[in-house]
């Protein structure tokens, strides 16, 4: 009783301790990628991205009701959510090191000693408040994102399922399985990261029940835990929606029957059959059969949080990712079709080209009274083939030119398998996890993410000569670098603490730390095989092995006992008093004290404010393209939680090429109007007019827009070509469009500010610039043509160029959006088309900061904004005020520059964007300012040109992009301040661009 009464308290006061971490740090308001998203979601019940995480979405709902109507505190309230949930986590966590540590130490009949019960209870304190502090779990615990909850359900069935060990003998302990399974069901809801636990379960069972246990029947169970794990991947997500799926086909295109009705009856027949098979086992006596249906029901009843999705996709809400409202919608959205799929087993290389297609079963849609065939599934079969192909990516040129930069190759030079197995182990484990897993145990060099640049996002140890040999320049460390919050070192002690722990536990209780390590691996490694990541992933990837971590900090608490048993010649209880002491400042202390600063989002907004400087960019019942997760979901958040701006009509071009987006955007949510798509839906469902290719007709001069929406949209035979198939199809005849302007609508629309109305063009003309016309481009352009104007037409300044079909010198900046206006003008600013009058009011009125100069820590996303903030919001305004002799607004412009934007430089990028405000300071008479600004920006690229210098005399092979953007910084700074007679400053700047040149060059120029 002692035991765990003790047991109890201290495990809750970890967990009281996580929590109260977690509550001061976490984000006040919605932070950039998923979370804006999730939480729009969740407080509407919308549907997110697939592949859903109803259940995540329902529980975090109810967080949102203690914001008590005030809608800038929802955010808040989920994101304490997850804190709540990572608190739950630690306190299971605990519970998880005290069992397996009880199960060496207190050895069955034998009194516990106070010595042990500290040994104990230190070991779990010291493992879970390890976690606590660890850079991967605590950035998950402060946001309103599903792995906070996931690592929860990881965390309770793992703590379940020694709860029945430790009581499997006594009657009625199969309980502790069959609350496994429910929350194994319910964890669906959340994340399948959660399924990964079930190999060492199973492992972790055979154990216990097995008298004499041998290696076989060790890979046997394992095997099973394996096969288990796929019956619920496969058999359970996915095929009993899909033959539920085809049972409403037979029932609907058959026997005519409704839709759904093929649903109801495979779903009696699923109730109905385990119910038999559950009453079968008890009459029969069959315990194991009984076991496994019952495990099979709570499974299905914990997966049945999917039926949110179908029921609020068919309410249609604001968000509604996929429109899962029939069950073949919903097949696909559970398999994440929008997606794709990585090769894992055969596959592709990089280079190899496709030669033959293999088609597979029919993909259906729901019509108006039947299942329709949309079109067929279908694989490449390519030239060159591999086993384990992990080299494979060919989607994007740049993933091919990383390829061959970093694994050696010429241009022409195929890959071999030997370089696909080099790729894997250095780029997929070392880079892709085994730099994530230093990250958390023996530290970070800073938070910006690199693909190979020894300045960026490497692990480090804080060890000066350990440092110098895997990234060098540590006698030059820049002050950058040494004060950034995100440089983190811990000296290699919890990863010293965690093997010690792991050494110990093999050594004692080999097959616990076996069930142990099969965690660790199938929540790490495994991953890592599952997922066949791609380079240049668009952020880093680290969240998805939080439970590999999790089972590393069981070790790093062991650890404490490891550490104890070593102090022989001290007694018990002293032994264990200074082990745990030890393990608290090797571990949770030394990880809090440098992990505090750049997990504190308590003083932020950033997200949340840019959101709202997109939509205050836009002009009244505007139409605004995004493309990107975080030009979108920020958006969405502050649209559908804080109601701002909601007449602004978000569209995401990555979706728009979707059938269900385009349906979507015909429809009017809140305050804005449906958008101008006249094509009737069946022209552009899926399977029809998925991609329209171009085929050159040799059509002289430009073509009406409006002529060639009506080519690609015809049914007439006469107006196809064989393009890409046997069959004839839509196609693009010419890639010369114009699109004749109402100057009275464009007038009457205010379109074009009154100082350029003389401008308007009588048409606009442009060259479409790629081979294909997707959903998203045919919406696009059917936009054009229908809108005469009447609503503000905006691309996001962050959506790719590509992605403007052409129109580039039509965008007219105004701030965080470009606006499409029918002019003839020449670019303005070195930027290009610029309303400075429009972004000097939206600054000095509307614009929102996020705290980003005066906040302790922002995030990487946070401050890969300033670029583009002083490029496109202060600089380039700024230069086209000055040209139109208003230097008086450009003066405050550009101050409002200096008051708002971090005077800490973050990035190389940042000190060229500085480059251009101190430009524009000299150009209004702030002399002073302007060289204040340059001796800044030059201090801090000189300090990192120092640092890449004294890394080339290890590393050669440097990566020179940033030390040429330096250098091409350096020569802007030096060639200002000599334009504006600052003779003193310029020489000083180009001595030291002279010096490096000469270093790096040769004395070579370094180009511009």
């Amino acid at each position: 009783m002692n035991y765990n009464k003790t047991n109890n308290i201290i495990g809750w006061i970890c967990g009281l301790i996580a929590t109260i971490v977690y509550v001061l740090t976490v984000e006040r308001t919605t932070s950039f990628w998923d979370t804006g998203e999730f939480i729009a979601s969740a407080y509407k019940m919308q549907i997110v991205h697939q592949p859903g995480a109803p259940l995540f979405l329902m529980l975090q709902n109810v967080f949102s009701n203690l914001a008590f109507g005030n809608a800038e505190r929802i955010a808040y309230w989920m994101n304490i959510g997850s804190a709540v949930s990572s608190g739950l986590t630690i306190l299971f966590l605990f519970w998880t090191i005290t069992a397996l540590a009880r199960k060496v130490i207190w050895k069955p009949g034998t009194e516990l000693t106070q010595a042990g019960l500290i040994r104990i209870m230190g070991a779990g304190a010291v493992g879970a408040l390890a976690y606590t502090f660890s850079d991967t779990f605590w950035f998950s615990a402060v946001e309103s994102e599903v792995y906070a909850m996931s690592s929860l359900c990881t965390a309770v069935v793992f703590w379940a399922i020694l709860k029945w060990e430790a009581h499997a003998d006594e009657p009625g302990a199969d309980k502790w399985l069959l609350f496994i399974a429910y929350i194994m069901g319910l964890s669906i809801g959340v994340h399948l990261l959660n399924l990964l636990a079930i190999p060492a379960i199973a492992l972790l069972v055979y154990f216990r029940r097995t008298k004499q246990a041998t290696s076989g029947g060790a890979i046997k169970a394992l095997l099973i835990g394996c096969l288990v794990v796929a019956v619920v991947l496969w058999g359970v997500i996915q095929y009993l929606i899909k033959f539920a799926a085809y049972f409403d086909l037979f029932f609907v295109n058959t026997l005519g029957m409704g839709f759904g009705s093929g649903v109801v009856v495979f779903a009696l027949l699923i109730v109905g059959g385990t119910v038999y098979g559950i009453w079968y086992s008890i009459q029969k006596a069959k315990p194991l059969l009984n076991i496994i249906m019952l495990s099979f029901a709570f499974v299905v009843f914990g997966y049945s949080s999917f039926a949110m999705i179908m029921i609020r996709a068919k309410a249609d809400p604001t968000l509604n990712n996929s429109d899962p409202d029939n069950v073949f919608s919903m097949l696909s959205y559970l398999n994440r079709e929008q997606y794709g799929d990585e090769p894992k087993l055969k596959g592709p290389y990089f280079d190899s080209r496709p030669v033959d297609i293999s088609y597979g079963s029919n993909i259906y849609r729901k019509g108006a009274e039947k299942y329709e065939v949309a079109g067929r599934n279908f694989d490449y079969v390519y030239d060159r083939e591999t086993v384990f192909p992990r080299i494979h990516s060919s989607r994007e040129a740049s993933h091919q030119q990383y390829y061959r930069s970093y694994l050696n190759l010429g241009e022409n030079e195929q890959p071999t398998f030997g370089d696909n197995l080099r790729f894997f182990f250095s780029y997929q484990i070392g880079h892709m996890y085994g730099r994530y897993f230093l990250w958390n145990f023996v530290g970070r060099q800073n938070d910006q993410q690199g693909h190979g640049d020894l300045s960026t996002g490497n692990w480090i140890s804080g060890i000066k000569f350990i440092d110098q040999l895997h990234v060098g320049g540590q006698d030059a460390l820049p002050e950058s670098l040494k004060s950034d919050p995100s440089h983190n070192r811990f000296y290699f002690l919890p990863l010293i603490l965690g093997l010690i722990g792991a050494f110990w536990h093999f050594k004692r209780r080999q097959k616990d730390a076996g069930v142990v390590g099969l965690l660790f691996f199938f929540t790490g490694l495994a991953i890592v095989l599952y997922l066949n990541q791609n380079p240049l992933q668009p952020r880093e990837r680290d969240y998805a092995y939080a439970g590999s971590f999790y089972a590393f900090t069981i070790w790093i608490g062991l650890g404490v006992i490891g550490i104890s048993e070593w102090l022989t010649k001290l007694n018990g209880k002293t032994a264990a008093g200074i082990a745990t002491a030890i393990g608290l400042l090797a571990g949770p202390v030394i990880l809090a004290k440098d992990g505090w600063d750049d997990h504190d989002r308590s003083q932020k907004s950033l997200a949340r404010d840019i959101a709202i400087d997109y939509l205050e960019s836009c002009a009244p019942n505007a139409i605004l393209f995004t493309y990107g997760d975080n030009d979108t979901y920020p958006l969405w958040y502050v649209q559908e939680v804080e109601n701002v701006r909601p007449d602004v009509r978000v569209v995401n071009l990555s979706l728009l090429s979707a059938d269900w987006y385009v349906r979507q955007m015909t429809k009017k949510v809140n305050e804005a109007e449906a958008l101008p798509i006249d094509i009737p839906e069946e022209k552009y469902v899926k399977g029809v007019r998925d991609v329209i290719y171009y085929q050159d007709a040799k059509i002289p001069g430009p073509v009406e827009l409006r002529n060639i929406v009506a080519l690609m949209l015809s049914d007439n035979p006469n107006d196809k070509r064989q393009v890409q198939s046997e069959q004839a199809e839509n196609f693009l005849p010419t890639k010369s469009l114009q699109l004749t302007v109402d100057k009275d609508a464009v007038i009457r629309h205010n379109v074009v500010p009154t100082v350029w109305q003389d401008s308007i063009a009588d048409t606009i003309q442009w060259t479409y610039n790629r081979n294909y016309v997707s959903r998203a481009e045919l919406a696009i352009m059917d936009i054009l043509v229908n809108n005469n104007w009447e609503r503000p037409i905006y691309f996001a300044t962050t959506v790719p160029s590509d992605n403007f079909m052409g129109l580039d010198k039509y965008l007219v900046s105004e701030g965080f959006a470009l606006r499409l206006m029918p002019i003839n003008m020449a670019p303005n600013t070195s930027q290009g088309l610029v309303n400075a009058d429009a972004v000097y009011d939206h600054v000095m009125n509307n614009y929102k900061w996020g705290n980003i100069k005066n906040s302790p820590y922002i995030d990487p996303e946070s401050y890969r904004m300033i670029s583009l903030m002083l490029n496109n919001i202060y600089a380039a305004p700024a230069e086209a005020l000055i040209a139109e002799g208003k230097k008086e607004e450009a003066k405050k412009l550009l101050n409002n520059a200096l008051e708002y934007m971090p005077e800490r430089i973050y990035r190389i990028m940042d000190a060229y964007g500085y480059s251009f405000i101190a430009e524009n300071l000299y150009a209004v008479g702030e002399i002073d300012k302007a060289n204040a600004l340059i001796e800044r920006n030059t201090n801090y690229l000189e300090e990192q040109l120092r640092y890449y210098a004294a890394i080339a005399e290890t590393k050669p092979n440097l990566e020179m992009q940033n030390i040429q953007y330096s250098m091409f910084t350096l020569n802007r700074f030096a060639e200002s301040a000599k334009e504006n007679g600052q003779e003193e400053l310029s020489a000083r700047i180009t001595k030291t661009f002279s010096q490096y040149e000469t270093r790096f060059f040769g004395g070579m120029p370094s180009g511009n």
